[in-house]
């Protein structure tokens, strides 16, 4: 044993021998001329300081029959309904993490994947193994949120999926919305924008949250100019918002007069063969079911306690 060593590096190594390298009480002992006794004592001395702290990954447990009441009652092919009641941390981190899983599985067959933002969005990529897929581009398929300045900006989420795959990506350099209309036509046509524009056309598989009107009541500039953004549109009949337009709780998009989104047309979004959402919030409800009515997803990732706040929510509106 190195005299230098303080004992706090000498509990780090202790347990790096002890937990990585697998060698046994007595192998320790022998390396770092310590009896049995201290090396379990330092063992324990070293999970009882924080010094290594030990998580158990228990298998995520779902909810088939409610799955399956799902798939009846909403046609949707793709939905995993995780057993929890829709509020805890650790709910939500099983959210994200099945989420991760399914997703990557996707990713590996898949050659163009487009992503929105959000925190939601970001905690799954970080949840994603490193791992190369031949020929894998990530791509924005609508412009930018605004939130330069945030992790969970559009461009940023398109850098740090790619990261995760040592893959490619393509960013949108314009606005999430252009009131202008001779602008937002025309601003698809710059070279800057067409190649992106060209690949999103081409997703195979998108991965997005699910918004509500509060997510662009959180920008000021959007906020401020929310009738120029959706004209012609009720706020109050805005259940939810995916791929940066509203829709109400029946899932229809809300756009009567015309769109101001800058990306690719909304008809070439829902033709991407798998759209898959993940919600963690039980203040989502109304956004999700009116997701589920419209069949705006092919995949969606909940909890048993968000589940039921969904079904409660269909059984009252079939009632009204």
């Amino acid at each position: 044993m190195d005299k230098n060593m303080t004992h706090e590096e000498l509990l780090v190594q202790v347990s790096q021998d002890y937990y990585y390298s697998n060698l046994a009480v007595s192998e320790l002992s022998r390396k770092y001329n310590l009896s049995r006794y201290l090396v379990t004592k330092y063992l324990e001395e070293a999970l009882q300081s924080g010094i290594v702290t030990i998580h158990v990954n228990s298998p995520v447990a779902r909810n088939f029959q409610l799955e399956t009441e799902f798939k009846k009652l909403f046609d949707i092919p793709h939905i995993a309904i995780l057993k929890g009641d829709g509020s805890s941390d650790a709910n939500a981190n099983n959210i994200v993490a099945y989420s991760a899983k399914r997703i990557q599985l996707l990713i590996a067959e898949s050659h163009v994947v487009g992503l929105t933002w959000g925190s939601t969005v970001h905690s799954i990529i970080d949840h994603f193994n490193s791992e190369l897929v031949d020929g894998l581009v990530f791509t924005q398929f609508v412009g930018e949120n605004m939130k330069y300045n945030s992790r969970t900006g559009s461009t940023r989420m398109v850098e740090h999926a790619a990261s995760r795959f040592d893959a490619n990506y393509h960013v949108l350099p314009a606005p999430l919305y252009v009131v202008n209309q001779t602008v937002h036509d025309l601003l698809p046509q710059e070279p800057a924008l067409q190649q992106t524009m060209t690949l999103a056309s081409r997703m195979d598989l998108l991965f997005c949250g699910i918004g509500t009107i509060a997510s662009i009541d959180s920008i000021p500039t959007w906020n401020t100019n929310k009738s120029e953004l959706f004209p012609g549109v009720d706020p109050s009949q805005i259940a939810g918002m995916l791929f940066g337009r509203p829709y109400d709780i029946q899932g229809n998009f809300l756009i009567p007069e015309r769109d101001t989104v800058m990306g690719i047309s909304l008809d070439k979004v829902l033709a991407t063969p798998r759209r898959f959402g993940a919600i963690k919030s039980k203040f989502k409800t109304h956004a999700a079911l009116g997701a589920l009515r419209g069949k705006l997803l092919t995949d969606l990732v909940i909890d048993e306690g968000i589940a039921q706040r969904i079904l409660t929510a269909n059984k009252d509106l079939n009632e009204d």
